[in-house]
Parts: structure tokens; C-alpha cells; sequence
């Protein structure tokens, strides 16, 4: 036989072994292309952070704090047993808890904290330790020179912690009734209706919680936009410190009456509250506004409100024109006093709201005029009460976020407190839960629905039994978005004293992507 012929037969030969060998190690047909990824698992979070800032720098202050984390549900929506101090979460055995610590003062920029040694600060008793999930824990702390605080929860305390500081300041500049929900650290913040009138006092409270430094930026807009600000290379907010920055020293600009400060940091994290001083009016926190939306929900303006003041600021590049409409118990109305707002891009603008609720509670909708052109704003209401000098009380009342699960705002009282749940899109139904009290009771559950296009207000349920403060926990059950806020009054000698919290969804779970084996990244 020819050589050629020789040559041929093998190389037809080999051909066939590795063709017979390809095809006895191919993958399956089934298996040639990777199975599609198991869907994203929504399981409970292991660790969440609280700043709270200093509550008060007069000496007739009485703050208390009521820390609370809400308990998981089981399928039939029944408070799970067995949450507790142990297990549950990570850590294992003794690994639940929620602390929090104080804050040192740190100096701002320029000054010597040397050369004014201040006096060490009373430590404040404050609820160290939340024992178990539904159990609110409070404690008082008085007097002016309460720090700030941070603190962290883990475990099965994680999930929806939350804390609640209230202050009572019954005389002097700064009376009146402030609460606030203490905040998340982050990175950035939005400030709408701050002011540096004559009148008004308004500090800028950063804490950082971390181990290293933070340095954040604070930039003020006016009416006619940006002002010049003095501090220029960020302000440095030490480790484990707060520092208090009064808004007028930041800027030669002329007062203003309507102000929008961002908060922003350049390296770091820190907490960010707003605190308001009014001469006439009384005080209170201005709390952090939601971000930047072309539809905005300001919810839980009270129905005797004397006067409501709107102001709004558009980040972008575009001005913003918007519908303004009130959700009350009976539906969506216009307000006679403006029926719409232009906001110019970059700049403050402010609006009176003469005889808005016209003895009706609501919520104020801010929609854009061309809803295929929406423009994103950040939005707040200054809210006034009572009769004209001395006998008026303020609050204010940030653009807020829907709740998608689950909202709580601790600090409740038997008398006095009143929540509104607005669903200003399509119906929806709620779930409100009141915890037993700090000192006891025994919680109570309320299934509530809300209309489209309305606001329920209600007297908040409380706890049988109650004793000491408690908290109110909103759900969705289903339907669309709704928002909700609570109203907390305590009078005191005729000056009609309250506090408007909004309920912030509590991100109590995040979705963990599912990990499968896959051996075909061994292929190459």
C-alpha cells in the first residue's frame, strides 16, 4: 500500500477517536447553558447604626429617649415567639443588643477646644440595652449638657431598631416640644426650610460614629441661589464626636428667610440633624427630607394649624413647575391660597399656605404640573399652632418616602398622640401595631384602609394597660404607596406644644443573591 494511502487511514483514524471523545465529554444539551440564577433571598438585616444629637443646650430640658425594635411576623402575621437577647441574627448565643454610647464635642474650625475646657458632661441615662424585640426600653435624661449619642444594634435587634429622643423645654428661647427619630449615618442629606433670620437660631448637627474622621460640606441656597459660605476646605467631624455648626456664621449673605442646606461629606459618614429656634414661635428639628423626587408627600399637617409655610428647591438643572393638592379624609383638594408652585432651578423658593386645612387634617401632594416631565425637588412645611404671640408652638414636616414594609416611631403617649396615613394614588391597607409600654400593657393591632386619594387620621390605638411610652408600628399589607406620620401634643401652660415625626421605612431586610455551584468556569 501506498505511503499516502497509509496516511490517509490514520488521520481518518484519529479524526474518529477525537470526535468519539468530544462526544462522550460534551455537556448534556440541558446543561450546555448555565441554569438561570435562583431568585435574590430577602432576609433580615444583622446590624443598623443610630446618631442622635445633643437634645438641648438649656438647663430646664427634660429629654427622654425610647429605643424599640419591632418583632418579626410569622406567615399567619403573628409576632414571632423566641426573640430575644439570645441567638437570632449573627453572632450566636448573647449576640443581640442595641447600645447607645455618648458623643464627645469636638471644636470646630478655628477654635481652640484647649483654651474653653468645658465641663465634663453628666452622663446620661440613656436605654443602654433593648432586651428583646417589642419591648420598647426609655429612660430620661435633663438638663443642658446631654451629649449626643451613637449606637449600634445586632442580631435579632437589628432588624427595624429604632429610637425616639423628645424634649421638653418649657421656658426661655428655645421652649417648646422637640422630637426626633434618630438618624442612620450617610453621606448625604437635604435640608428644605432652614433659615438664618434674626429671629431664628438654627444649628447643623454632625456625629460621626465611626473609628476615623469625616469631613462634610454644608451648602446653603437662597432665593437667589447659592450663598457664599465661609468655610471652604469641609468641616472635620472626629471620630466618635458631633459637632454643632450655628447655620448664620457660615455665610456674610444677608438673613434669610427660607434657606435649603446639603450636607454632604467628603470622605466618611456622619449623622446629620437640623435644630430650629424660633424667638416667637418655639422650637424644633428639622429632620433630614427625602431625596430629590419629581412627586413629593408631606404628610400629618394637623387640622388646627394657623399657618403652613411650604418651601421647596430643585436640585437638577431644570425648573421645577408643581401641582400643589391636600389629601384629607374626604379626598384630594386644590388649596384656594396656591394651587401650584414654580421652583427655578438652584434656588429656595418659599409659600405662604393661608387657611390650607381649613379645620380638616391632610397631607400636601406636590405632583409636577407635566407628569411626562417630572422634575426632581425636595420639599418642607413649617407648621404653626395656637394663637398669635406667646401661645404658638412650631413644628416641621419633611417631603418623606412611602413605606414598602414597615415604619415605627417609638415615642408615644396614651393622651394626645394622633397619626394620619395618607394613600394618595391608589387604596391601600395598613397593619398599626401598638407595643406594650416601657413599663408595661399589652400591645394592640388595628387593620386599617385607606381610600384612594385620602388621608385617615386617627387617634393613635394604644396598648391596654400602658404604662410608660410605647410605639406605633405601620405595615402595608397591600394596595399602593401610602405615607404616614405622627402627631405628639403636650400641651403646657396654654402654649400648644407638638411634634410631627414622619414614619421612614425601616429597610429592616435586604435581598442576598442565592450562590450556586457552577463548573463550567473550570472549562478553560
Amino acid at each position: 500500500m501506498k505511503r499516502t494511502t497509509l496516511s490517509l487511514i490514520a488521520a481518518a483514524a484519529v479524526l474518529a477517536a477525537v470526535t468519539g471523545a468530544a462526544a462522550m465529554t460534551a455537556p448534556a444539551p440541558e446543561a450546555a447553558a448555565p441554569a438561570a440564577a435562583p431568585p435574590a433571598a430577602r432576609l433580615p438585616v444583622e446590624r443598623a447604626g443610630l446618631l442622635c444629637p445633643a437634645p438641648s443646650t438649656s438647663e430646664v430640658a427634660e429629654t427622654t429617649y425610647t429605643s424599640y425594635t419591632p418583632p418579626a411576623r410569622n406567615a399567619a402575621g403573628r409576632p414571632q415567639d423566641g426573640q430575644g437577647g439570645e441567638g437570632g441574627g449573627a453572632g450566636g448565643k448573647n449576640a443581640a443588643e442595641a447600645v447607645l454610647k455618648p458623643a464627645a464635642k469636638a471644636a470646630l474650625p478655628g477654635e481652640d477646644a484647649a483654651e474653653k475646657p468645658a465641663k465634663k458632661p453628666k452622663e446620661p441615662k440613656v436605654p443602654a440595652t433593648v432586651t428583646k424585640p417589642g419591648t420598647p426600653v426609655a429612660a430620661e435624661a435633663n438638663g443642658g449638657a446631654v451629649p449626643a449619642l451613637t449606637g449600634a444594634a445586632n442580631g435579632a435587634l437589628a432588624p427595624g431598631w429604632t429610637v425616639q429622643q423628645t424634649t421638653v423645654v418649657p421656658a426661655g428661647g428655645a421652649r417648646g416640644l422637640l422630637g426626633l427619630t434618630c438618624s442612620a449615618p450617610d453621606s448625604d442629606f437635604w435640608f428644605p426650610a432652614a433659615s438664618t433670620a434674626k429671629e431664628r437660631q438654627d444649628y447643623v448637627h454632625l456625629t460621626n460614629p465611626d473609628d476615623s474622621g469625616a469631613v462634610a460640606d454644608i451648602e446653603l441656597y437662597g432665593p437667589d441661589g447659592t450663598l457664599k459660605t465661609e468655610v471652604t476646605e469641609g468641616i472635620p467631624v472626629p471620630a466618635h464626636s458631633t459637632v454643632p455648626v450655628l447655620l448664620s456664621t457660615l455665610t456674610g449673605d444677608p438673613a434669610q428667610q427660607d434657606l435649603t442646606v446639603h450636607v454632604t461629606t467628603r470622605s466618611g459618614r456622619v449623622g446629620a440633624a437640623l435644630g430650629a429656634a424660633d424667638d416667637k414661635l418655639g422650637s424644633d428639628w428639622l429632620p433630614a427630607a427625602a431625596d430629590p423626587a419629581g412627586t413629593v408627600l408631606l404628610p400629618g399637617i394637623p387640622a388646627d394649624a394657623t399657618s403652613v409655610r411650604l418651601v421647596a428647591f430643585a436640585p437638577g438643572d431644570d425648573d421645577a413647575d408643581l401641582k400643589v393638592q391636600l389629601v384629607t379624609p374626604t379626598g384630594t383638594i386644590v388649596p384656594a391660597s396656591a394651587d401650584s408652585v414654580h421652583v427655578k432651578s438652584g434656588m429656595t423658593t418659599g409659600v405662604d399656605l393661608a387657611g390650607l386645612t381649613r379645620g380638616e387634617p391632610g397631607s400636601l401632594l406636590l405632583t409636577p404640573a407635566d407628569p411626562k416631565k417630572p422634575t426632581p425637588v425636595v420639599a418642607a412645611v413649617k407648621v404653626v399652632r395656637g394663637k398669635s404671640g406667646e401661645k404658638q408652638e412650631v413644628a416641621f414636616i419633611p417631603g418623606t418616602g412611602a413605606i414598602e414594609g414597615r415604619a415605627t416611631v417609638a415615642d408615644n403617649r396614651d393622651k394626645g398622640t394622633t397619626l394620619a396615613v395618607s394613600a394618595p394614588a391608589e387604596g391601600a391597607q395598613v397593619r398599626i401595631t401598638a407595643s406594650a409600654g416601657a413599663e408595661g400593657g399589652t400591645p394592640v393591632t388595628k387593620n386599617v384602609t385607606v381610600k384612594a386619594g385620602t388621608t385617615v387620621s386617627m387617634d393613635a390605638p394604644v396598648p391596654d394597660g400602658v404604662k410608660g411610652p410605647y410605639a406605633l408600628t405601620v405595615e402595608r399589607l397591600s394596595g399602593g404607596p401610602v405615607y404616614a406620620a405622627r402627631t405628639l401634643e403636650l400641651p403646657q401652660d396654654g402654649v400648644p406644644m407638638f411634634t410631627v415625626q414622619t414614619f421612614t421605612d425601616d429597610r429592616s431586610s435586604v435581598r442576598v443573591p442565592r450562590a450556586r455551584q457552577d463548573l463550567t468556569v473550570l472549562d478553560d
